[in-house]
């Protein structure tokens, strides 16, 4: 089974090196990771986007990202809720 999570884009950094892909900073749920944009290079600062084994995948609609955070929020343990 594949999963695949939301996350906003925090920022994006240029690559290093002639083969490098671009990587930036993402939060999920409220935990930053450093993710590739190799495979979605438009995607820019603010947007929601969705992630696969570290790559950015799929940009989503803010509306459609915000009510499906909303959901996996609910099955979280309340402490974890407000965070």
């Amino acid at each position: 089974m594949c999963l695949a999570v939301i996350g906003r884009v925090i920022e994006i950094r240029e690559p290093v090196g002639p083969d490098a892909f671009p990587q930036g900073l993402v939060d999920v749920l409220g935990i930053r990771r450093t993710i590739s944009f190799g495979l979605l290079p438009s995607a820019i600062k603010g947007e929601y986007v969705l992630i696969h084994a570290g790559f950015a995948i799929q940009k989503l609609e803010p509306k459609d990202a915000k009510k499906t955070l909303k959901l996996l929020k609910m099955g979280l343990p309340r402490k974890l809720r407000s965070q």
